[in-house]
């Protein structure tokens, strides 16, 4: 296929559009400048110039695309990210799918959304799974809301819509995985638990970025539509995913802090996704496409992470044991709150 992405430079884009050229297919990547065509071009992709929130500039981008990928965020990379902040994600994700749905011409047979499963988790932190009511928060609103926009769109023009929703993304590229290997080598990362003393953990349910892609590319090889949950085979809490990472970094076991103490310093939204529970499953995206993660829990994933940042420079060992170097190159515009 013809496929377009936005947000071609970002964790899960800049792997789509390497993945998907692997498999044969012909992709564009939306790019506002020239480091980020050479990301695109150095993947196999072709780089076109634009922006979403720039509808002229999309009409001649997409020319020709049989499938858009509609990955575009704004995510904010402050501590403690102000309503403007989320405002400007909002715009990116909702009023930019809105421009590319109005840019998309009679060619487009598909669009493609990665959505985060949290928007729908219960409120008493139970398993849930596609058929649960959504409950979105300020940050996740977004999601929700463009998730609302192709669905209607598809029910008025003629095109299908597939909606992945990923579960807690991290990767060895990823701005908030860096952010968490360089405070726990510095014994800065918390437990953020629930509870007066911060002791009740959640159960969240995780996926390497590599795996994110590799669920899109299975989807659009076997041509499914609709909403499916994506996420690794073992829910684990905070404190385990935590303790795990530090270990893996020969780093101290982090300490606790409460939910209501920490909102003080990094905001209700990052409190929120690691104070509520949100374990689910990949049971019907499994059936539908035969989709396996090359990363099936949190360990073995935690494992490429240390192991390429050993390789790439991120870290380097010293006489202590593990040090941060820095030297790997993160995507700037990642959170850990809001998902892709």
């Amino acid at each position: 296929m013809q496929i377009f992405i936005a947000g071609a430079t970002g964790v899960i884009g800049r792997r789509l559009v390497e993945r998907l050229t692997d498999v044969g297919h012909d992709v564009t990547g939306l790019v506002r400048d020239d480091d980020g065509a050479a990301l695109v071009e150095a993947r196999g992709g072709t780089a076109r110039y634009g922006d979403v929130l720039e509808p002229e500039s999309l009409t001649t981008a997409m020319a020709g695309a049989q499938a858009v990928v509609a990955a575009q965020t704004a995510l904010p990379v402050k501590d403690k990210p102000t309503d403007e902040d989320w405002a400007r994600n909002d715009r990116v994700r909702v009023e930019g799918t809105r421009n590319l749905l109005a840019a998309a011409d009679e060619s487009v047979q598909r669009f493609y959304f990665p959505s985060i499963v949290w928007i729908a988790r219960l409120p008493d932190g139970s398993p849930f799974d596609e058929g649960a009511d959504r409950h979105p928060d300020r940050a996740t609103q977004s999601a929700a809301d463009v998730e609302d926009l192709l669905t209607q769109a598809a029910s008025e023009r003629d095109f299908d819509v597939t909606i992945l929703r990923l579960g807690f993304l991290y990767a060895p590229d990823a701005g908030h995985t860096h952010q968490m290997g360089e405070q726990l080598l510095a014994g800065d990362l918390p437990i953020v638990g629930g509870g007066p003393l911060g002791r009740r953990d959640a159960a969240l349910s995780l996926l390497h970025a590599d795996d994110a892609a590799s669920a899109f590319v299975a989807a659009m090889d076997a041509e499914v539509t609709g909403l499916y949950h994506v996420v690794d085979d073992e829910p684990v809490t905070v404190a385990d995913f935590f303790d795990a990472f530090a270990t893996e970094l020969d780093a101290p076991s982090p300490r606790r802090v409460p939910g209501w103490l920490a909102r003080y310093f990094v905001g209700r939204e990052q409190v929120n996704v690691l104070t509520k529970s949100f374990p689910t499953d990949a049971d019907r995206f499994r059936r539908a496409v035969g989709w396996e993660p090359s990363f099936p829990t949190y360990r073995e994933g935690l494992e490429q992470v240390v192991g390429t940042w050993a390789t790439d420079g991120t870290i380097r060992e010293s006489s202590t044991g593990y040090e941060w170097g820095g030297a790997g190159t993160a995507e700037s515009l990642s959170a850990v709150m809001a998902g892709p």
